[in-house]
């Protein structure tokens, strides 16, 4: 699933060639007043009200105030700057913003937080994505009055009582007293954004709760417990980003779980949402280090599961690029294969799911033969070989879907026995259908069956009338999911491999949350969610939209799940910054090579799931 975009870039600069500006005053000294300072001037208060915008649209004003947030530059900030009224003059109506955005647009008078300004000009709402942020526009003068004061923050704590109690502190210099995590990092480097939650990490609401009113509760509330730190910054991949301190990289970089306590700046609106500006550094605590090795979860033959976000060797021979999906060059591709073959080498397991690879066949030049003989060179020779596509599999010339789902294994620990096997029935004839097969563990003879799948993603696009949003938390296509679980229970009760044995695993990306129709029916069938039981409620293996979650799966049937020793979700993707990726767009020449390293942190947008089995245990 992709993220839509949070900013426009260039959007106010769009609207801000005004002309007739008369010239500045220049900038007092350190105490002295200036001549107009003190007299009668519009309190920012009344200008601003106590609705979402302001009664005063379209009037000409004076304004006199302190300045809590400086933004002037119109290059990459916003082009003007914060005015508070200071302390005296504040009205004690809890529910009126005291401040006000000056867009002077290069007006051509420096100003700096603690100075008292006054400020003539008209009074706009502006709005950016659906978000009015009420300013002081088309200025004709500006006159720094003294320096050196200040206001007093006002401090807001989260969860909010509603998302509109935002606006009565629109403007105003702000303090949240509270430790807030940083929930999600996806805009960081090419936006300098970070969500940030009071209460620790946010979850799905059918992650937890049952769909309908309960997740839908919960996914309120998630809403009023949010905010977002912004860089001040107009522009996009600002080089160095302003967060983390030193600036984001390959080697430092800002994860999903970090803190930052006592956090001031000015409360902003803008890009569709309320957002914090800083006034000077802001630090974040590491609360969530990055995990070097998978979790230990013992037993003789290792099974993981992994997104490898579309994964496309071209033609196979170096060329063929851009292709369909993944990597647009060569060279991106070359970055991707690094990262990914770093991963799952540190995974360290005999049978890997593959999810999201190009559907390109099983020949030498295929994607799936070109990751396998990676591996086996970063390595040693023959450690891993693959599952050839069963009998019937179909390309993308024959209507099928542009990736696939495939299995890697080692010969050393398991054997495969007999040939793989796959279904067409309803729904996996139009989609991305299953392989499942039956291996042996080469040191005791046990036998168990894996099947891999990747359902229909929550995206909307197509979606007709029961796969159309429901409004319970499941989203688009939960109809077609649910189907597919029915089909792949009903399929694997046939034995398709020939195993003659009940042993069963299914793994993949069900695009399903925990508590979602498709995942209750695979439990109902008699399979057990292995990542709720080892790694407990708080386990996720994607981030969307700030709400993290299990999207992907290890069920095992009844007679293998006490075999099962331990399972882990090895978070070296949902926590990090895309940025940190292989893709070298929206990024500055200098950052292409400071956010690359081919290791495995950011080597797809999921996180790989391994689990321990002690067959015959």
């Amino acid at each position: 699933m992709q993220q839509s975009s949070k900013k426009a870039f260039g959007i106010i600069l769009a609207f801000g060639l005004m002309l007739g500006f008369a010239p500045g005053c220049a900038p007092a000294e350190s105490g002295a007043r200036q001549d107009g300072c003190g007299g009668g001037a519009t309190p920012i208060h009344a200008i601003q009200g106590n609705g979402e915008r302001t009664p005063l649209a379209n009037e000409r004003h004076v304004i006199e105030g302190v300045v809590v947030g400086d933004y002037q530059n119109t290059q990459f900030e916003f082009g003007g700057f914060f005015v508070q009224e200071e302390d005296a003059d504040t009205d004690g109506d809890p529910g009126t913003s005291e401040a006000i955005f000056v867009y002077d647009n290069g007006f051509g008078v420096e100003v700096q937080p603690g100075d008292v300004v006054r400020v003539e000009g008209s009074v706009l709402e502006f709005a950016t994505d659906g978000a009015p942020l009420t300013e002081l526009r088309r200025i004709q003068s500006l006159t720094v009055c003294s320096r050196g004061a200040a206001v007093t923050p006002v401090e807001v704590t989260l969860p909010m009582t509603d998302l509109s109690d935002w606006e009565r502190y629109e403007g105003m210099l702000v303090t949240l007293p509270q430790t807030l995590t940083a929930t999600e990092v996806y805009n960081l480097g090419r936006y300098g954004e970070v969500v940030l939650t009071e209460g620790g990490r946010l979850f799905v609401g059918t992650q937890i709760a049952e769909p309908g009113t309960a997740a839908n509760r919960i996914g309120l509330t998630n809403g009023l417990r949010t905010i977002i730190l912004d860089d001040a910054s107009d522009a996009q991949n600002i080089d160095p980003t302003r967060y983390p301190a030193q600036g984001l990289s390959a080697a430092n970089t800002l994860r999903a779980g970090d803190t930052v306590t006592g956090l001031t700046g000015v409360l902003d609106q803008r890009y569709g949402t309320y957002r914090i500006q800083p006034v000077g550094p802001v630090n974040f605590t590491p609360g969530n280090p990055r995990p070097a090795q998978p979790e230990a979860v013992g037993g003789d033959v290792r099974v993981a599961t992994f997104n490898v976000l579309n994964y496309f060797n071209g033609n196979g021979q170096g060329g063929g690029f851009p292709t369909e999906r993944g990597a647009d060059t060569s060279d991106e591709w070359e970055r991707q294969r690094a990262k990914l073959i770093s991963a799952l080498t540190a995974l360290d397991a005999d049978v890997i799911g593959l999810l999201e690879i190009e559907n390109d066949g099983s020949g030498a030049d295929s994607a799936l033969a070109d990751l396998v003989r990676g591996l086996n060179e970063a390595g040693t020779a023959g450690t891993y070989a693959y599952v050839s596509d069963p009998a019937g599999w179909r390309l993308p010339g024959d209507g099928a879907d542009a990736i696939k789902v495939a299995l890697i294994y080692r010969p050393a620990a398991v054997v495969p026995v007999g040939d793989p096997a796959t279904t067409f029935e309803a729904p996996f004839g139009q989609r991305r259908p299953p392989i499942a097969q039956t291996f042996e563990d080469a040191a005791r003879g046990e036998r168990f069956t894996i099947t891999v799948n990747h359902f229909k993603s929550k995206g909307c696009d197509g979606a007709r009338g029961a796969d159309s949003d429901q409004g319970d938390g499941q989203d688009c296509f939960n109809a077609e999911r649910v189907q597919a679980a029915e089909a792949l229970l009903a399929w694997l009760a046939t034995d398709p491999t020939g195993s003659g044995d009940p042993d069963v695993l299914i793994v993949g990306d069900l695009n399903s949350y925990a508590q979602e129709d498709p995942i209750s029916r695979l439990r109902a069938g008699g399979y057990t969610n292995l990542v709720a039981q080892f790694a407990g409620e708080n386990a996720y293996s994607y981030i969307y939209f700030g709400e993290a979650g299990t999207l992907d799966y290890a069920l095992a049937s009844s007679t293998l799940a006490p075999q099962v020793v331990g399972a882990a979700v090895w978070h070296i993707n949902a926590d990090e910054p895309p940025a940190l990726d292989y893709n070298v767009e929206y990024k500055t020449p200098g950052q292409v090579t400071s956010f690359y390293r081919p290791d495995p942190f950011r080597s797809s947008d999921h996180d790989p799931l391994i689990v321990g089995l002690d067959l015959g245990g």
